[in-house]
């Protein structure tokens, strides 16, 4: 079966109706844009909404192939930088939904994750785990896999809010703070450089 690459939902993170503030077009030839998080590969994405179409902060819509009730075209990735600072308010929350409401889907990692390097540890990423707490998750797994992330916590004594851990890992690498991913899809080669030039 072939691998998904496309998104097929959005969550909302800001609606500019009169376009982007850092659009160089005069105002009047701006197209309004959404900017919005994927919900299974964390895209941060540009589209442009079909004529009258109304946006709120949160709300999920579809944006996949086929007949799209609110969005005309999806109009490019963007990076964490290009992101209004409404957005950048929004997108915790919308991370942490999207965590709260697909716990299965971190579970995997939880029960798969393997060393980087010989000196560190895939579950090192997870803010909250240090070396005690990764020897202790990779013994109780190997007693069994983890049902559930309340499996896990059960399990391993210590550990925090998961989800408000693992959600934290998400958005730090949607910052672009860390040159290692789990969650989030690496940007493609061109959008890597075009962001590095951005950069101040």
């Amino acid at each position: 079966m072939a691998q998904k690459k496309f998104e097929d939902y959005g969550i909302v993170l800001d609606f500019l109706p009169q376009g982007h503030p850092n659009d160089p077009r005069p105002v009047h030839l701006r197209e309004p844009v959404v900017q919005l998080l994927g919900e299974d590969f964390f895209t941060l994405l540009e589209v442009v909404p079909k004529k009258e179409a109304r946006f709120e902060p949160g709300e999920r819509v579809f944006i996949g192939k086929g007949e799209r009730e609110k969005v005309e075209r999806i109009r490019r990735r963007i990076g964490y930088g290009e992101l209004t600072s409404a957005a950048r308010s929004e997108l915790p929350i919308a991370v942490r939904r999207l965590v709260e409401g697909h716990p299965e889907r971190f579970l995997e990692f939880f029960n798969k994750a393997g060393p980087v390097t010989t000196r560190f540890h895939q579950l090192e990423l997870i803010p909250g785990i240090g070396k005690k707490l990764m020897w202790s998750i990779l013994e109780e797994r190997e007693k069994a896999p983890f049902s559930s992330l309340g499996d896990l916590k059960e399990r391993v004594k210590g550990l925090g809010d998961l989800r408000e851990m693992i959600a934290n890992r998400i958005v730090r690498e949607l910052q672009g703070e860390d040159r290692y991913r789990i969650f989030v899809r690496p940007p493609s080669r061109k959008a890597e450089e075009e962001e590095e030039e951005r950069k101040p």
